[in-house]
């Protein structure tokens, strides 16, 4: 039978004697480079991961040519890893964006660079234009970065930062298109940016791509599967994900058992986030999570305590949050707008007077 990569890599290392730590340290040794763990080389042989980058120095060391390694990658089970394979089947749009017979026009380091301003300046946009008046432009954007990415790259190095920016171009305009209730093409999108994602070995982006579908699932009457989907995504990134991406990834999963009515588990996701945000330092963080803050955290917290009868606990929260924005931020203020108006009605409801914070009457979703 054919070898695939994980059997491979297994089968190699075992031969050669070797632990997996022990082959940890060779690749560091061979690369130059001292970030490979055991814990990364178990993934790769587990099949969560693909060693892309390492593949030449995995050949050195293992002695396994080069071709061979490639091959055993073709014949691996690529997209996303077992747990969200398992939630998230084969997706016929969800195909690798490369040119079947690697055929590629070089675009260059500079070509990746003006990907990646676009994406952010599409970020920025979405910060203060009503989601619908800026679908047009995300979907447009999406498409001429899919088309780029198919004509290829100079390195593999910048196809990487372009397999990335398409991702993160998937995930805006996925967002964009959940928040408008396009829901069918929403889904479609995120599961194109997360084989992207995949491709580029982006487990960070991934995770935010397969969390944010699992938002949505969780908004649109599919509870259990949106935690199921927001744990594997939680996973999908790992320990070593940025810690305000876990922080988020965290705050998604608190949602999550929200709505499926499990209050304790929610709590318990909540103050998981805020051990997360609390390790934050000086990372070389994705530009994406520039948002993520304490702030954004007590957005989820007065969510997930209006969503559990809990006013007692939300309108501090909503007055701590609602005091941050200015009304020139249209996106980020309207999900702690919606949350305060609905603790609102329920006071006036309980009491039969007129509690809550007075202006979030007047207030009009967040990012996730």
């Amino acid at each position: 039978m054919a070898e695939g990569r994980p059997e491979l890599l297994k089968s190699r290392r075992r031969e050669l004697g070797w632990s997996q730590a022990r082959l940890a340290e060779a690749l560091c040794a061979e690369s130059g480079r001292a970030t490979v763990t055991r814990q990364e080389v178990y993934r790769w042989e587990s099949g969560r991961r693909i060693p892309k980058f390492w593949l030449p120095h995995l050949s050195a060391v293992l002695h396994v040519p080069r071709a061979r390694m490639e091959q055993a990658i073709a014949r691996s089970r690529t997209g996303v890893s077992p747990d969200l394979a398992e939630l998230l089947p084969d997706d016929e749009s969800a195909v690798s964006l490369r040119d079947p017979d690697g055929g590629r026009r070089r675009a260059g380091r500079s070509d990746a660079a003006r990907l990646s301003a676009r994406v952010h300046a599409l970020r920025l946009a979405d910060d203060f234009v009503p989601g619908k008046d800026l679908a047009g432009s995300a979907f447009a954007e999406l498409d001429a970065a899919v088309l780029q990415l198919k004509q290829g790259a100079n390195s593999e190095a910048v196809q990487r930062e372009m397999e990335t920016s398409v991702g993160e171009f998937a995930q805006i305009a996925g967002w964009i298109a959940s928040d408008a209730g396009w829901h069918n093409a929403a889904e479609r999108t995120y599961r194109l940016g997360l084989a992207v994602a995949r491709e580029a070995g982006d487990t960070t982006l991934a995770g935010q791509l397969a969390g944010c579908l699992a938002y949505q699932w969780s908004n649109t009457g599919r509870e259990t599967e949106g935690t199921a989907l927001a744990e594997a995504a939680l996973a999908e990134a790992g320990a070593g994900a940025p810690p305000r991406a876990r922080a988020i990834f965290w705050d998604r999963l608190a949602w999550a058992h929200t709505k499926a009515a499990d209050p304790s588990a929610a709590v318990r996701a909540l103050g998981e986030a805020e051990a997360a945000l609390s390790r934050h330092g000086d990372e070389d963080d994705p530009a994406w999570l520039y948002w993520v803050d304490e702030g954004e955290l007590r957005v989820m917290e007065a969510r997930v305590f209006t969503e559990l009868h809990r006013p007692l606990r939300a309108v501090p929260l909503l007055e701590q949050v609602l005091s941050r924005y200015d009304t020139t931020h249209t996106r980020t203020r309207a999900l702690p707008v919606l949350a305060g108006r609905r603790v609102c009605r329920r006071e006036r409801a309980r009491t039969g007077g007129d509690r809550g914070p007075h202006h979030a009457r007047h207030l009009g979703p967040t990012r996730q």
